[in-house]
């Protein structure tokens, strides 16, 4: 496993941030025991983006409580997200420099991007609620959960490349290894518009309802996730994410090791 994958090692989380932070950031979270949801929430704005948004995203995910086990991503208002606010590129806005001083711009674009890659992490399993547009930043955040739930009246769209941009937000990974290179080179070079069913065939959404039962199939899929022995969830997708970088001998061996690692769990350590 790489090291975004892994849960903070740390003995005690850092404090969530407010709800004052978390409404300028554009994003409120609610946690109701294992369940944690987090709302992008600038309905005004069509849920666009900022650099806050990212950054709020990330502080959620240092400070996630340990006893959260499903991490459910939603839109306020009439789309999951528009994507990247558009006002940032007005100005001499922060982050949008001529390029010249590469480190600075690494660590700035590396820094955002943590907002996306806790979601991998294997002590959690995220879902993201997609109705309406999920455009560019909003496509690579449902692309970064676990899992999507989708209404009937959701639509995809890689945008970057048809703004002069390349998709940063790690979204590459996920949508090559889901679609194919060939696919995601045509998505992503056309930035056309993919509808909810063709995502459903694609293999970019794993659950397809109508508008207005999105909630209740989220709430169905919470509830069967959480049905499941914790320790095994955990170690299952740890599984999982392995897979697709280990030979077979060495996924044989990460079997082992989990499948050992649960039975002493299980039998208090004996044999």
């Amino acid at each position: 496993m790489t090291d975004v994958h892994a849960r903070p090692e740390t003995d005690t989380a850092p404090a969530a941030p407010g709800e004052a932070e978390l409404a300028e950031a554009g994003l409120a979270l609610e946690i109701d025991g294992a369940v944690a949801t987090v709302t992008l929430n600038r309905p005004e704005r069509r849920n666009a983006m900022t650099f806050a948004t990212w950054r709020g995203l990330a502080a959620i995910g240092r400070s996630l409580p340990a006893d959260v086990r499903v991490v459910v991503l939603r839109g306020a208002g009439p789309c999951f997200s528009a994507g990247i606010d558009l006002s940032m590129f007005s100005g001499d806005g922060e982050g949008f420099s001529d390029g010249s001083d590469a480190a600075a711009t690494d660590r700035f674009i590396a820094e955002l991007q943590e907002g996306y890659t806790w979601l991998r992490r294997p002590d959690i399993v995220t879902v993201a609620a997609v109705h309406g547009h999920a455009i560019g930043g909003g496509f690579q955040l449902a692309l970064a959960c676990d899992m999507r739930v989708v209404a009937d009246d959701a639509r995809f769209c890689m945008k970057e490349p048809a703004l002069g941009l390349v998709p940063d937000l790690t979204g590459t990974k996920p949508l090559v290894e889901i679609v194919g290179i060939g696919r995601a080179l045509e998505l992503c070079l056309t930035a056309r518009t993919v509808a909810a069913d063709e995502a459903a065939r694609l293999g970019l959404a794993e659950i397809v309802v109508p508008a207005d039962g999105l909630d209740a199939a989220v709430a169905d899929l919470v509830a069967s996730l959480l049905a499941v022995n914790a320790g095994a969830a955990v170690a299952t997708k740890r599984l999982l994410w392995e897979a697709a970088e280990n030979t077979l001998e060495e996924q044989c061996a990460a079997e082992r090791r989990e499948q050992i690692g649960r039975l002493r769990e299980m039998f208090g350590g004996k044999g």
